[in-house]
């Protein structure tokens, strides 16, 4: 295709795709300039535009919640570097792009960063089927926008295909509303308001387009969306996503500088006419060391000239202090008193506001290491001991008196000091290593400032043995109760008994010429005498009254004709109880073996073997992969699935071998389903710790 073709295309393309934009009576030449704006941004940015679609954990309710998400990106480097948001694939374990052709790429997250709320995943280019080069957008300077630029949103709204709306720059320095402690725009513990001021335009975005890339007339990235507030969209601007971006990929982090000076813009009734007022020192931090304090007007930091007149004036000061090197001494002048003073502060490395949580099973329990940044806002002397993030109802930790809390501290484990997690993950596999019942542990938490010790069963909870129903004689058919209304409509007056609803394939009911339809009068000439549904296991306890093996005879009424019919009781069929059952912890899901009701219930063809799944684990693996309570397990991996012995050996194979991907063949009701189960094993598995 020439070029001239292309445009023609990308011009249809961008009628098709449902540009959007509030805009009054504009001229010819402006009309002129957006339509060539819309063709480069089609042409240099929409071949790059990427959908994401990720597999997120998150600690909720004492465990590691697995959950789909969809998201928005573009490629920036030839390698297949994409640029997003954090809130997209920040926490992600799996990650499959959707290129605008229609491909679908895996890809890696590379690293994120919670206070730009930037992330770069990679795509895994050993799996993309073609070998041309990869499309790449570029950067532009957010620096020269103004407000009124034409713009184009781009992204995957409501995870749908790849689209572009276009609206215009309304403020270049757009943050949260001002209306309390509630309007902060936090991720991870990281307030992103605080370093971001957001290009606010009014290209229509919805869920979904959070990390696509915003784009000037140019044709290049200008910001990366992120929030709506309002009808407004908001974008991180191009030279800060920029700046983290390439971090990222160069190192997987964000290094950043902290001094523990807190500020805020003047107050309006100060003397000052410019500078960040200081609103708070951390105690211990370097600003307190050099001898800043609450009410000082900062004028200067690092021979910079600092100005926080307004609220949106204070992310820039934040980002001055940020990206200062780590270790460098730096000088702040200050207004204290009416008078000028100097103090040199040497930075330290700020660190992550919060660790990332991990699921300790049998504790019932996530929990995570503590940061500096998390300790000094706990008001800790140091990061040791591990915090609970969340508790799971009935487990051993919230079983414990007292129980443990979302924000406790474990700090000692039977009287040893436990300073992180990999260090309690370590002493729970000695303590329960070849251990078949939970093992009492003491276990030392604060809790504010008060030191509990409690005790925790720790380990799988010991299944109860369910009671298994004593032979006794069976009827192999289903029946109701010959209500008085029933009688009636039947025109059998006060007749009282019980009506078979089936009778089962190949047991002797059948065999002896019972059918459907039939009332029962009599067992041995004994009145059948019930007539309300609450009876119904009177009948039941009669037949139970019998040796198996017995036979008996029945008065029959079919079709106005009185029969007697005789029956050899049997011996009643496995309940469910009694069957094997297997409970996969890392997929999260039990099986047991098919009984003789759920074969007739479910109408199954008597040549089908597969097992039944009789519970599936919210946000698990296997229910991430659509995998239902009640559906006929058939196969895995197109091995069969005859029984539960059969399920255990191919799922165990599968995490020995950590195989990429499940496909499990199951029966639904009418419908026969391939479900793909695509379990991470980049980590070690902490089913068991």
């Amino acid at each position: 295709m020439n070029r001239l073709n292309r445009m023609v295309l990308i011009s249809a393309l961008a009628v098709l795709v449902g540009i959007a934009g509030c805009f009054g009576p504009r001229s010819a030449k402006a009309s002129r300039k957006a339509d060539k704006g819309l063709a480069l941004a089609m042409e240099r940015v929409y071949p790059a535009l990427i959908r994401l679609n990720v597999v997120v954990e998150d600690a909720s309710g004492g465990r590691m919640n697995k959950y789909q998400s969809a998201g928005s990106g573009a490629i920036i480097t030839e390698e297949g570097h994409i640029v997003t948001n954090h809130h997209v694939a920040g926490k992600a374990s799996r990650i499959l792009c959707r290129m605008p052709d229609g491909e679908e790429i895996e890809a890696d997250l590379i690293g994120t960063d919670a206070l730009a709320d930037i992330a770069i995943v990679k795509l895994k280019l050993e799996k993309r089927k073609s070998n041309e080069p990869l499309p790449v957008a570029t950067f532009g300077d957010s620096e020269t926008l103004k407000v009124g630029d034409v713009v184009f949103a781009m992204g995957s709204p409501a995870a749908l295909s790849q689209s572009v709306t276009r609206g215009i720059v309304s403020n270049i320095a757009m943050i949260m509303p001002q209306l309390g402690a509630g309007s902060q725009f936090k991720l991870d513990g990281e307030d992103t308001g605080s370093l971001v001021r957001w290009i606010g335009h009014d290209a229509v975005i919805f869920g979904g387009n959070s990390g696509g890339p915003l784009v000037n007339t140019r044709g290049e990235i200008i910001g990366i969306n992120e929030v709506g507030i309002g009808s407004l969209g908001g974008a991180i601007p191009a030279n800060l996503a920029k700046s983290i971006a390439e971090q990222l990929i160069e190192t997987g982090t964000v290094r950043r500088s902290w001094i523990g000076l807190e500020f805020q813009p003047r107050l309006k009734d100060g003397t000052a006419e410019k500078g960040a007022l200081v609103s708070g020192v951390i105690k211990d931090s370097p600003a307190d060391e050099a001898g800043l304090q609450s009410g000082d007007i900062v004028t200067s930091y690092d021979g910079v000239d600092v100005d926080c007149r307004i609220n949106e004036d204070v992310p820039v000061f934040n980002r001055l202090i940020l990206s200062t090197p780590i270790g460098k001494t730096v000088n702040i002048e200050a207004l204290r008193d009416g008078e000028t003073k100097t103090f040199e502060v040497a930075t330290v490395a700020r660190g992550r506001a919060r660790d990332d949580d991990a699921e300790l099973k049998l504790w019932g329990i996530t929990a995570r290491d503590q940061t500096k940044m998390s300790a000094l806002e706990r008001k800790r002397p140091d990061t040791k001991g591990i915090l609970v993030s969340s508790v799971r109802t009935g487990g051993p930790s919230s079983q414990s008196k007292p129980s443990l809390r979302r924000g406790d501290i474990i700090t000692t484990v039977n009287d040893q000091p436990v300073e992180n997690l990999s260090q309690l993950k370590q002493i729970t596999v000695e303590r329960t290593r070849g251990q078949d019942e939970p093992v009492a542990t003491l276990v030392g938490f604060e809790r504010n400032t008060r030191h509990y010790l409690t005790v925790v069963e720790l380990g799988p909870a010991s299944e109860e043995d369910k009671p298994l129903l004593s032979k006794k004689a069976w009827l192999p058919v289903t029946t109701q109760v010959l209500t008085e209304d029933l009688a009636k409509a039947l025109e059998l007056g006060r007749q009282k008994g019980v009506r078979i609803t089936q009778v089962y394939k190949d047991h002797s009911a059948e065999e002896a010429g019972l059918k459907a339809g039939d009332i029962l009068t009599k067992l041995d000439g004994d009145k059948i005498n019930i007539s309300r549904p609450e009876e119904a296991e009177v009948f039941t306890e009669m037949i139970r009254q019998y040796k198996i093996g017995s036979e008996v005879t029945f008065d029959v009424l079919r079709d106005g004709e009185k029969l007697k019919i005789p029956v050899t009781l049997e011996s009643p069929l496995k309940s469910s109880n009694e069957l094997k059952r297997y409970k996969d912890e890392y997929f999260e899901f039990t099986v047991r073996e098919l009984a003789f009701q759920d074969r007739t219930g479910k109408k199954l063809d008597d040549q089908l073997e597969g097992v039944l799944v009789e519970r599936v684990e919210p946000s698990g693996w296997a229910s991430l992969g659509r995998l239902f309570g009640d559906d006929v397990l058939i196969s895995i991996n197109g091995w069969p699935t005859p029984d539960v012995s059969t399920v255990k050996t191919l799922l165990t194979e599968a995490k020995e071998k950590k195989t990429k991907r499940l496909v499990f063949f199951v029966k639904r009701g009418i419908h026969s389903r391939y479900l793909e189960l695509e379990p991470r094993w980049d980590d070690t598995d902490d089913s068991q710790k």
